[in-house]
């Protein structure tokens, strides 16, 4: 039996989702709450891949088990050998070809910056900081060179595995509320650190280090080490995915509610 389960999870506690030999993937702790249920060893498969630190408030996974659990089984049952800092939000049996990963259509992000002189204490690891006055309408201007479909290269860190850095942008846009600044992005895939490689240079144009246009001069170059350096994971979450309604999943989108401190 295949099973589809959404989860959240604070990426503060974690060395990102994919599994690590010490054990402190989101993936580990998942695994072994899973195999906890199952009476047996559980393989799970992420509908994408998060770095250590950032969140998710929608994650979308797959497993196969060979044990008839009721869908309670798998939510309550599971949380309940689950760290505090993730948890398990639905369950649903799925047909056998459905593949989280494989089977998304898009993927979105939320970048949270505190932009203000100090740093956040109450919201720390929950919110990215910068503390110099940003430019929200030149950055706006900048991140419109994204949309479309795109060779990201400049966006991509060095160890990323991908197969080609070309990836089509839907949804780039930039949002105020008093001094949190809320950056949206949506995507058919993201590349490793791209999301945050390209939030660090658009605050180098709304501080004023580049104009808007340098975004897309950037895309052009396709070279890393012309982009500024890559922003901090504390204020990255991983907030949904898109899949064929045929499916028949549950939401599979949750926008980041806007902590406050």
């Amino acid at each position: 039996m295949r099973i589809a389960i959404g989860l959240e999870y604070a990426g503060s506690a974690f060395t990102g989702w994919q599994s690590q030999p010490d054990g402190r993937g989101v993936q580990d702790a998942l695994e072994r709450a899973l195999a906890a249920v199952a009476d047996a060893p559980v393989r799970a498969i992420a509908a994408g891949r998060t770095d250590a630190g950032v969140h998710a408030t929608m994650q979308v996974v797959h497993l196969d088990v060979d044990v008839t659990r009721p869908d309670t089984a798998w939510v309550r049952g599971v949380n309940a050998h689950l760290p505090a800092a993730v948890a398990v939000l639905w369950a649903r049996a799925v047909a056998p070809d459905f593949h989280a990963r494989n089977a998304a259509r898009m993927r979105t992000y939320t970048y949270l910056l505190a932009n203000r002189p100090v740093r956040p204490a109450l919201l720390a690891g929950r919110v990215g900081w910068y503390h110099q006055p940003l430019d929200v309408g030149a950055m706006t201007e900048g991140a419109s060179a994204l949309v479309g479909t795109h060779d990201f290269s400049a966006f991509r860190a060095a160890e990323c595995q991908a197969k080609s850095p070309t990836k089509t942008m839907t949804e780039a846009t930039i949002a105020q509320n008093g001094e949190l600044l809320r950056f949206d992005f949506r995507a058919d895939a993201f590349l490793q650190h791209m999301i945050r490689n390209i939030v660090g240079s658009l605050v180098y144009v709304g501080a004023g280090k580049r104009r808007p246009a340098w975004i897309g001069d950037l895309l052009a170059a396709r070279d890393r080490k012309r982009a500024a350096p890559t922003f901090a994971p504390d204020g990255l979450y991983f907030t949904g995915v898109d899949y064929d309604p045929c499916w028949g999943l549950p939401s599979t989108q949750r926008p980041v509610a806007v902590p406050r401190g």
